[in-house]
């Protein structure tokens, strides 16, 4: 069906140097336990891998590029920069990516994986899910459930409690499950357009993990036309910026009260925010962010006012203030920011680090929060409450927690997540403009092969190599190139590499294309 690789590329799970024979004793007992009969307990999430694009652009460069005012993406989106992908590369190489580093550092095997759903808004096909181009990793293994999940920014989490409910279910075999979620988040010219990025973030998700489903979780939808994307053959969406800021903070309150009380009905005691140590979001930029964690403190002195005597000053004057006026009120939301920043610090800023790096990943931006929070603050994790706050416009939200009861520096060290941000390649807004360019006139293009150098591609990468005059497309990866050698063990600061010497074909590939 021209999906499948070339004989050599089939055969792709090679163990890597930081492969474990702890890994591998752990899927080993895994299997036994469920032929023994026994139930899966303290399901969650075993473990982590994240693909980011080997390209990003600084958002201070696309201040001065745009001639907005200095700050206004530094600190008024409070980003710092956005991962760029060529257009070598799409939803379903970039979750091939994701999912072989996984099985690759972790020594699993086709034959360890039972389930497999993706999470994404990122359509190349109106028909056939992204799960499905992921099958020519597994072709000895062909057993596998689970397809796409789509709902914008929410069907990360779709995947991610489906497969928690699949290996808690009577149909559980005792293989993994893994969750896959992300997206490759583009926007036309505008304000929207330095609200982008791209990620993949793969978890397997298992029993007798060291990241642990708590059991209450809580759920808000609505129909409403806040973001979303009718134009089918155009990876642009439309977007109404203010209703869905709106929306994300309605879903959040929301879904906190219900959290909150239904926690209590559980635990027969008063629910707040400071039962939990950690509390991660969905960051379609982090300044919503930063506006929103406040919320948690307000409704809690909605809910025990005489408990919290230490915020009556600032929110008092609030105490009439309408669910609807709260979400616009600029001096309100500003008094939310300020009354909740020492406790922002403590419990939101460790989960910032790859949001801020790489942009809005749409369905892998909660999950990214997570593995920021284990990148920073692994040694400091055990049996602590993670809240994770996921929004999906359309809408869709769920919160939920996890609980680390095992130890998760393994993900940290696996991941290498600030070792492998600083080793990017970066980008001038000039030629982020011309690849997003490029990627606007082929996105729906047959009979066609991808003109961008490889030499931009990491080593290990998937990349899209032809797409035929029937829409099939096919895949290749990079096995040598120049951005391969550059993550290393250690890495003090951001490493850059001349831009011309790495993206050379950009003004011919765009040429071309002005001709077809």
């Amino acid at each position: 069906c021209g999906h499948f690789l070339p004989g050599r590329h089939r055969r792709f799970f090679l163990p890597l140097r930081f492969s474990t024979q702890a890994s591998a004793t752990m899927v080993k007992a895994h299997h036994h336990e469920s032929s023994a009969g026994q139930r899966p307990r303290n399901v969650g999430i075993k473990a982590m891998e994240i693909y980011f694009p080997q390209t990003y652009v600084s958002q201070k460069d696309l201040e001065v590029f745009d001639g907005v005012s200095e700050g206004k993406y530094t600190i008024g989106l409070a980003q710092e920069n956005m991962a760029v992908c060529s257009e070598l590369e799409d939803i379903n190489s970039m979750c091939m990516t994701a999912i072989q580093l996984l099985m690759d550092k972790y020594n699993l095997l086709p034959k360890d994986i039972g389930r497999i759903e993706v999470g994404t808004e990122t359509i190349v096909d109106k028909s056939k899910a992204v799960k499905t181009a992921l099958m020519q990793l597994f072709g000895e293994n062909p057993d596998i459930e689970g397809v796409d999940s789509k709902n914008a920014c929410y069907g990360g989490t779709a995947a991610v409690l489906n497969s928690q409910a699949w290996v808690e279910s009577s149909a559980w075999d005792g293989r993994y499950a893994i969750a896959l979620a992300g997206d490759i988040a583009v926007y036309e010219k505008g304000n929207a357009r330095p609200t982008g990025g791209a990620g993949i973030v793969a978890m397997l998700i298992g029993p007798d993990a060291p990241l642990v489903f708590e059991p209450v979780r809580a759920t808000h939808m609505e129909d409403v036309w806040d973001f979303y994307k009718p134009v089918l053959d155009s990876e642009y969406p439309t977007v109404d910026g203010h209703l869905s800021n709106i929306c994300y903070q309605r879903s959040l309150d929301n879904c906190y009260v219900r959290y909150a009380e239904r926690t209590e009905r559980l635990t027969r005691k008063p629910f707040t925010v400071n039962d939990a140590d950690y509390a991660i979001f969905h960051a379609p930029y982090n300044k919503l962010v930063q506006k929103s964690f406040g919320r948690y403190m307000w409704n809690d002195y909605l809910r025990f006012p005489k408990a919290f005597p230490d915020l009556a000053d600032a929110f008092g004057k609030y105490q009439d203030i309408t669910p609807d006026a709260s979400y616009v009120d600029k001096h309100f939301l500003e008094t939310l920011r300020k009354v909740s920043q020492p406790s922002y610090k403590r419990m939101v800023a460790p989960s910032e680090l790859i949001t801020k790096e790489c942009g809005n990943s749409y369905c892998g931006s909660t999950y990214a929060g997570l593995l920021s929070l284990i990148a920073n603050e692994a040694d400091n994790l055990q049996n602590k409450r993670v809240l994770l706050f996921s929004y999906g416009s359309g809408s869709a939200a769920t919160l939920f927690s996890v609980r680390a009861t095992g130890d998760v520096a393994s993900i940290r060290d696996h991941t290498r997540v600030k070792e492998r941000l600083a080793a990017r390649t970066k980008l001038t807004p000039a030629e982020f403009t011309e690849l997003l360019a490029v990627r606007e006139k082929t996105h729906a293009k047959l009979g066609y092969k991808p003109q961008q150098d490889k030499s931009i591609l990491r080593k290990g990468t998937f990349y899209l190599s032809k797409i035929d005059d029937k829409g099939r497309r096919q895949y290749a990866r990079a096995y040598s190139t120049s951005a391969a050698t550059r993550v290393t063990a250690t890495a003090a600061a951001p490493t850059t590499t001349a831009v011309s010497s790495v993206l050379p074909t950009v003004a011919r590939a765009l040429r071309r294309l002005a001709a077809l």
